[in-house]
């Protein structure tokens, strides 16, 4: 057993034998840098090259985070040029050396790696220093030995040295230092294992490196703050663009005065009154077109039979007028001649989609920007100046590649608050000005701009071990601009005067429509409860979601004495369903879920399906992603 052992290969080891970096300082503080890394390769993580991670960060005397320059000169492989490329990395810039289409023979090969870096001396009242991680603690073999040497301009004298080893945070001191002059040179005296690097201190005297001038403090604040002052700069921008687009075109015309009515204002349909009421259809359409086949079963043009899970609006032979509304006219058509039905189940589900869209194309083609405008141009001028503004964010403002994905999260919450406050702002709408309503949105998306902050903040400082907090205030920017987006793509559109005073005459009829007994009875001129008059406003109340308080004022006007006899022979003749009841109860019930039925019926859309993953598509870190470093 033992020969056996005996005669089994050794495995080698990938791992760095050497370490050398070479760091020359400019009088003007800029790093000249050239690393000599000689590494044994075995094909296992080193297979085509290695890869080198440099920080585009560092703090600065004060403690504060600063972006430093960085450009690579060249980098060269057992003395011959190395192909070689960069990308970004969280918290900076990675040099990847060696080709896709070559594999590393196996054993030593020397790298040497050379570029240029600024803005790395720290200044102090009383001296200047270079404060060097001259390995970085990323890597992911062992070190075998460390060093380095760091060459002050001419003349000049280090004052002091330190070096420390280890992991990141360690305080271990084993390296040696020595001092000649100009010159320091530093070398570990034990291995550094994976994650442990070399960090060196000199010493310099003021006024050896020239200290950043006005002008170059000024460039270096720019670079610094870009995605600072494009996010805040834009956020301004864009709630000023909006701001002057509303003024300008989104201000509703004033209302009128509101005067309880039992009837539509200028004889309008109620497929008409729910479009004008919710500026567009609500529920999509199917609630208007609801109201429509009500209304025309009111007229004996169709009858209507709730079968529990379906319903059907059959044709009768009642000739259709010639000014029946378009949209009636288009669901009629639908239906078919006398006798002909529209089954709506699901088993007729693209059938009713059809339908629907032709209901719809009819009272668009006919009502588009006559009583509403979205002003939709605005908007989108809106949207393209956000976007660019974005834009600029990610291309300058020097966000890390992790960071960008996570704009996701300010994004969602500011699209949920901005949409939760211009619903909050709409259901305050009827008891409450046009301003009121206006500041209560911007309120409530003022609110939501201090939640997005918050919480932003608290996703920035879970990654700040990676890229630190400096982060924080673009994420606050890009929150608000997607907010102002959300909030005005609801505000920027007003009626037109025709449509506030359509508006007004609806309020008026959704106010009798919902008044108590005693004070419909009250009005001046209002008609008496009778099937007819319950019958001729059904149409309108379920347009305007009112149809239950309306059917129980008509159940309550079929249980006073004054109803007699008609209570008890009251039987439409347009309607049929499986349980009749209480009529006033049944029909209102079935009058508000009726655009939900119609609306279950549609087909759900099919989703395309993904590549199998074996055993039901998913596996652990699938889909893309991953990394590490070191070799490749």
């Amino acid at each position: 057993m033992s020969v056996f052992v005996l005669a089994l290969p050794a495995v080698a080891e990938e791992y760095i034998r050497s370490y050398h970096s070479e760091i020359r300082v400019a009088p003007n503080g800029e790093l000249a840098v050239v690393e000599t890394i000689t590494v044994n390769a075995e094909g296992r993580n080193i297979r085509r090259g290695i890869f080198r991670d440099f920080p585009l960060t560092m703090q600065d005397a004060a403690g504060r985070t600063v972006r430093v320059g960085f450009d690579v000169v060249s980098v060269t492989r057992d003395g011959r040029p190395e192909p070689w490329q960069t990308e970004s990395v969280t918290g900076g810039t990675r040099i990847i050396a060696g080709s896709q289409d070559v594999l590393l023979d196996y054993g030593e090969h020397t790298y040497v790696i050379t570029y240029t870096t600024d803005r790395q001396i720290r200044f102090f009242d009383d001296h200047d220093e270079l404060y060097w991680n001259v390995t970085g603690n990323g890597w992911q073999f062992r070190i075998a030995n460390a060093s380095a040497r760091v060459t002050l301009p001419e003349g000049a004298r280090i004052t002091q040295t330190a070096a420390f080893t280890g992991a990141f945070g360690a305080r271990e001191r084993d390296a040696t230092m020595s001092g000649n002059g100009n010159t320091a040179v530093f070398a570990t005296t034990r291995t550094l294992g994976r994650q442990e690097g070399l960090t060196i201190v000199v010493g310099i005297p003021k006024g050896v490196i020239a200290a950043p001038s006005a002008d170059q403090q000024r460039a270096w604040w720019l670079r610094d703050n870009m995605g600072l002052l494009i996010g805040f700069g834009g956020l301004v921008l864009v709630a000023l663009y909006y701001g002057r687009s509303w003024l300008a075109v989104g201000r509703d015309p004033a209302r009128g005065v509101m005067v309880p009515r039992w009837d539509a204002p200028d004889g309008i349909s109620p497929a008409l009154v729910n479009y004008i009421e919710n500026k567009g259809f609500s529920g999509a359409g199917w609630t208007a077109l609801s109201a429509s086949a009500l209304d025309l079963a009111v007229k004996g043009h169709v009858t209507l039979e709730d079968l529990d899970k379906s319903i059907t609006i059959r044709r009768t032979d009642k000739h259709a007028e010639k000014a029946l509304p378009v949209g009636q006219a288009a669901l009629l058509q639908a239906v078919g001649g006398p006798g002909d039905a529209l089954v709506i189940d699901k088993a007729n589900g693209d059938r009713v989609q059809t339908v629907g869209a032709s209901f719809r194309r009819a009272m668009e083609r006919e009502h588009r920007g006559k009583y509403y405008r979205s002003n939709t141009g605005y908007v989108i001028g809106g949207i393209a100046l956000s976007l660019l503004i974005l834009g600029a964010v990610l291309i300058f403002g020097n966000l890390d590649p992790d960071m960008i994905a996570v704009l996701i999260v300010p994004t969602f919450f500011a699209v949920f608050f901005g949409i939760f406050a211009v619903n909050f702002g709409k259901a305050m709408r009827r008891k409450s000005s046009l301003a009121s309503k206006f500041m209560m949105i911007l309120m409530m998306g003022f609110f939501g701009f201090v939640a997005i902050s918050t919480l932003s903040g608290i996703v920035v400082g879970l990654a700040s071990e990676l890229t630190g907090m400096d982060h924080w205030p673009i994420f606050v920017a890009v929150g608000g601009i997607v907010l102002l987006n959300v909030i005005f793509f609801f505000l920027m559109g007003a009626p037109t005067p025709l449509g506030r005073k359509m508006m007004d005459g609806i309020e008026g009829l959704r106010t009798y429509l919902t008044l108590a007994e005693k004070d419909r009875m009250n009005m001046a001129g209002a008609p008496q409860m009778s099937p007819q008059h319950f019958e001729t406003l059904l149409p309108y109340a379920v347009a305007l979601d009112v149809e239950k308080p309306w059917s129980r004022a008509f159940e309550t006007w079929l249980a006073t004495a004054a109803a007699g006899a008609v209570a008890a022979a009251y039987a439409p003749t347009w309607y049929s369903g499986h349980s009749i009841g209480n009529f006033g109860e049944r029909i209102g019930g079935f009058s508000s879920s009726m655009a939900d039925t119609i609306a279950s019926t549609i087909p759900t859309p099919k989703s395309s399906s993904s590549s199998s993953g074996f055993g039901g598509g998913g596996f652990s870190g699938g889909g893309g992603g991953g990394g590490g470093g070191g070799g490749w």
